[in-house]
């Protein structure tokens, strides 16, 4: 049941609505709010009462605390309202018997703004007026998506898959402490699983890093910047521990997949052995040491204003690193066959790139020519970085050989190139994780853009319809569906993924794999070939949402023409 909300002026000064929840089923419901915002405040407390009984109440970036079972109080001492804004927030109520509950909400210190608020999955309030500094707010409206609640999502995704002693910010209530018996404990769970696979570990930190250095606007623009860095320093600080340049030892990988995959509960409930796969001289692993000391190198760039003392630890990781994978090299065979690399060469060219960029030593930027693949990349994952090697290269050089690469590899994947679309205009690369190559397509897009590569114009309008696709822009289950969980109305229940099924959450943020060719999608927890979510998953989505909400404060959003547009 959707209901306007209705906006009261009560005493002591503070701001009040009145709502229903956007979703009612049994045992629960779900609260999708944009609450306007009319002083400046530092901090917030929030109060929600009901007229029913509720259990609990989750929510993402606040802390909860239950007054009584009619009432809650979410604060936040260190996040800033800001007048002309709006607070955006998900609330998911558990409850017995409850049925489509009322709920007051107040704002301490906050005066009434004169109307204006909503609750709803994706109605977009003020007839396409921008507000809250030029974010759409809504998951539904046409032509438009609010690209930062999808970008503020996907952070939580990877602070749902976080594994160690979480900390005491930790912004998914649901999650406990885990496998803290491992040889390096923290990093990022892989997927739906809990191995820490070190490929895919490094391709999605080095492009979320990436994104971070290049598109740091569009974290401000959603208001994320915080959380970005809290979320991606949870990667970089799993790479300082698990990579011991004294005894130039890397830990590759911990856990073992078949065992893992063979017991289906929560991590927190998880107690088996966990094998330690370590590299040192006498094996190789430049595959994943070039991903990992690309993702250092570009961490010094992001953090050397912000904590110097942590950037110059990660610059001397991505160092050692390099030289480590330089000097040993060859592919890390121990994660086979859950993740074969096919080779290690655009894994050292871009670790030589972003080495050069933060040092400015030319030896790096030589080497980086060396290692340089020519051709047109097949696209950009978790064991295929040349077509970053291509355009890292282009940048640096200017060089047209490398743009040539880039626009090759852009014209294959916008319509009329080889890769086909489906019926709605995904551009379709494989079975395994559709949304994720599209999404990681579209990133390179607006990045390549960004350099001033081919047609920007033409690339920002490729890219940001893609997401658009994955937001909402397609026919599955009558449309406006989005393969971005708990982002708009519709999105996926039933994810691959032990934690959050187990434990009966929603995984925010998370990208499903997505629909086969045919634009067909069934949402089966059983289903990892289409319902898998994973770290990898998500890393161009998320970028392409940086570049995206950049653009969208910069006013360069792109006009877009999605086959099926909700």
């Amino acid at each position: 049941m959707l209901a306007a909300v209705t906006l009261l002026m009560l005493a002591a000064g503070a701001l009040a609505a009145t709502f229903h929840p956007t979703e009612n089923w049994n045992g629960g419901f779900k609260a999708d709010l944009h609450i306007p915002i009319c002083a400046d405040q530092h901090g917030y407390r929030i109060h929600f009462k009901f007229n029913q009984d509720i259990d609990s109440l989750d929510e993402w970036v606040g802390q909860v605390e239950k007054i009584n079972s009619r009432e809650f109080v979410i604060s936040n001492a260190g996040w800033d309202l800001h007048n002309g804004d709006s607070y955006n927030v998900v609330l998911i109520g558990h409850c017995s018997g409850c049925n489509n509950p009322s709920i007051d909400i107040t704002i301490e210190g906050m005066s009434d703004c004169g109307g204006g608020g909503h609750s709803g999955g994706g109605t977009h309030t003020g007839g396409g007026t921008n507000t809250g500094g030029g974010t759409p707010q809504g998951g539904g409206s046409k032509g438009t998506k609010d690209y930062a609640d999808a970008l503020k999502k996907s952070i939580l995704f990877y602070d749902a898959q976080r594994a160690g002693k979480l900390p005491a910010n930790n912004p998914i209530p649901w999650r406990g402490d885990s496998f803290l018996d491992d040889c390096v404990v923290g990093g990022w769970f892989d997927a739906g699983d809990h191995v820490k696979f070190g490929l895919p570990f490094g391709a999605a930190s080095h492009c979320l890093m990436w994104s971070l250095v290049e598109f740091k606007a569009g974290y401000e623009q959603a208001g994320q910047t915080d959380m970005m860095y809290d979320m991606i320093k949870w990667a970089t600080d799993y790479i300082l521990n698990a990579w011991n340049p004294g005894a130039k030892e890397l830990v590759a990988q911990i856990g073992d997949g078949n065992a893992d995959h063979s017991v289906w509960d929560r991590p927190e409930n998880i107690h088996m052995n966990r094998p330690c796969m370590k590299v040192n001289s006498g094996g190789t692993a430049s595959d994943i040491a070039g991903d990992w000391a690309a993702a250092a190198a570009a961490g010094y760039l992001a953090f050397k204003d912000r904590d110097a003392g942590y950037a110059g630890r990660l610059l001397n990781a991505a160092k050692t690193l390099y030289d480590f994978g330089k000097g040993h090299q060859g592919v890390f065979g121990g994660s086979a066959p859950f993740y074969g690399s096919s080779g290690y060469k655009d894994e050292l060219c871009i670790a030589a790139m972003w080495l050069y960029r933060a040092t400015g030593q030319a030896n790096y930027l030589n080497e980086a020519k060396q290692w340089h693949e020519g051709g047109t990349a097949w696209a950009l994952g978790w064991d295929d970085q040349k077509i970053a090697c291509q355009l890292f290269l282009y940048e640096e050089t200017q060089e047209g050989s490398y743009k040539a690469e880039v626009e090759g590899f852009l014209q294959s994947w916008m319509p009329g190139g080889s890769v086909p679309y489906t019926p709605c205009g995904q551009a379709w690369r494989d079975k395994w994780g559709s949304n994720r190559y599209a999404g990681n397509s579209a990133y390179v897009a607006l990045a390549a853009a960004e350099a001033g590569i081919g047609d920007p114009a033409a690339y920002r309008k490729w890219a940001v319809e893609q997401i658009n696709y994955l937001l909402g822009d397609n026919h599955h289950d009558g449309g406006c569906f989005s393969y971005e969980i708990g982002y708009g109305s519709k999105f996926p229940r039933h994810p691959h993924h032990r934690g959050a099924s187990t434990a009966g959450e929603i995984l925010q943020g998370a990208l499903v794999g997505g629909p086969d060719q045919g634009g067909n999608y069934n949402d089966v927890q059983d289903d990892y070939v289409h319902n898998e979510v994973a770290i990898d998953y998500n890393m161009g989505f998320q970028s392409a949402l940086a570049a995206i909400n950049k653009l969208q404060a910069e006013g360069a959003l792109p006009a877009t023409s999605n086959k099926c547009a909700c």
